[in-house]
């Protein structure tokens, strides 16, 4: 169970993620799998991870480099859950987010 600071964050950081998979991962109406995963660790942080099997970035670009505004939307709100972002190529894209519950 999250707390609305947390969960309100949580939502919006869903929303971007899942809004660029469908824009950017699968072009030409192409196929593919859309994964949200959300767990609690015994040390009472959460992770949650966004993945999808899409074409991912392209090797010359740094996600987290990345100067877009819904990216920027994404790390300004892992900043007000006093989170950790990695992004990860996974066959596709993988974000992976860890926080404490405030």
């Amino acid at each position: 169970m999250l707390n609305i600071n947390s969960a309100i964050p949580c939502g919006l950081i869903i929303n971007e993620l899942i809004t660029n998979t469908l824009k950017h991962a699968f072009p030409n109406n192409a196929e593919g799998t859309l994964q949200i995963m959300m767990r609690k660790k015994e040390s009472g942080n959460f992770v949650l991870e966004v993945r999808d099997s899409g074409i991912g970035f392209p090797a010359d670009i740094d996600p987290n480099q990345v100067i877009t505004l819904g990216l920027q939307l994404i790390t300004s709100l892992v900043q007000q859950l006093n989170g950790t972002m990695k992004y990860t190529g996974c066959d596709g894209t993988c974000f992976k987010l860890e926080f404490s519950q405030k």
